[in-house]
């Protein structure tokens, strides 16, 4: 009978004894309370309690923990926005008291904190502000947490703006304007290629206009000296001037022919082939000289007398 008395006893002790152990995990603190009241904190290893008399409260992480938090807020040019905030915290090890006893939802906490903030900042910047100053608003962030959280055992370490979305209109509206833009840069590139285009092109023109010009000039007066020198090589062997030019002018004349005749593609011309039409064409000129230089003359004698008069 005792036998089966003592069994129990046994069985209850090896309970008792084995409850009397915990393990505390890694970078975790355990909160024991005697009789519900706050006892001591115990760090990562193996821990004694009193049974029946102290038990694990309970635990809190020493790791560095991130909370998302989504705020919809309006900015100053009146567009609805939301933005991704992250905030990362950490339960000081040396407030781990405070960090169970004073604050029951720090989750809470800091969303209602981040909320505040953000609305309060965020309305004072227009739109492209938001983007191009989010690390204002995660720093004000951060120190308006700091300040609050502090006291409560909690140690704010980085607060990030992740992402920022405006209204879907808007950002089509964005991206029609980004689009516009862009199109106005290429069309303004294109407008000044085809001026530059259009420059260049006219300067090699004139260039080329003025070659071509220099180029009949040199002709003209290279074809001016060979006559010279032909009339010279006549003269000397007693062909006079007029009897020289008119040789002159009949071998061009036949050379003319000649060079229209190579050609086959010519269109249809119809010329005097006769020996007198160099004759006739010489005396047309050098009737057609003297008249211009009898003109020239008369001109020239009337400017003399008005100037005298005068």
């Amino acid at each position: 009978m005792g036998q089966f008395i003592l069994v129990p006893i046994i069985f209850f002790g090896i309970i008792i004894l084995i409850s009397s152990f915990f393990v505390v995990k890694q970078q975790t603190a355990a909160i024991i309370e005697r009789f519900g009241k706050f006892h001591s904190i115990r760090q990562s290893g193996l821990h004694l309690k009193i049974p029946l008399v102290d038990k694990v409260a309970g635990k809190l992480s020493l790791k560095i923990q991130q909370l998302d938090v989504i705020i919809e807020t309006k900015t100053l040019d009146d567009v609805f926005v939301r933005l991704k905030v992250s905030v990362q915290y950490k339960v000081i090890r040396e407030k781990v008291y405070d960090a169970f006893y004073k604050l029951d939802y720090p989750h809470d906490q800091i969303t209602s904190y981040v909320f505040d903030v953000v609305r309060a900042e965020v309305p004072k910047m227009k739109l492209d502000d938001v983007f191009v100053r989010k690390d204002d608003v995660a720093i004000a962030v951060k120190t308006e947490l700091n300040d609050a959280m502090m006291e409560y055992g909690y140690d704010i370490i980085k607060t990030l703006v992740t992402d920022i979305d405006p209204d879907a209109q808007v950002k089509a509206a964005m991206n029609r304007i980004n689009a516009a833009d862009r199109e106005k840069t290429a069309a303004q590139f294109e407008g000044d290629a085809a001026r530059i285009l259009i420059v260049e092109k006219a300067k090699a023109e004139a260039e080329s206009k003025r070659l071509q010009g220099q180029g009949i000039a040199d002709q003209r007066r290279e074809i001016a000296r060979g006559l010279e020198e032909s009339v010279d090589v006549l003269n000397r062997v007693g062909i006079n001037s007029q009897e020289a030019s008119a040789l002159i002018v009949v071998t061009q004349h036949y050379d003319t022919l000649q060079s229209i005749g190579s050609e086959t593609n010519s269109n249809l011309i119809l010329l005097p082939n006769s020996p007198q039409a160099g004759s006739t064409m010489l005396n047309d000129m050098v009737a057609s000289f003297t008249a211009s230089n009898q003109i020239g003359e008369a001109m020239k004698a009337s400017k003399n007398k008005k100037k005298n008069d005068e």
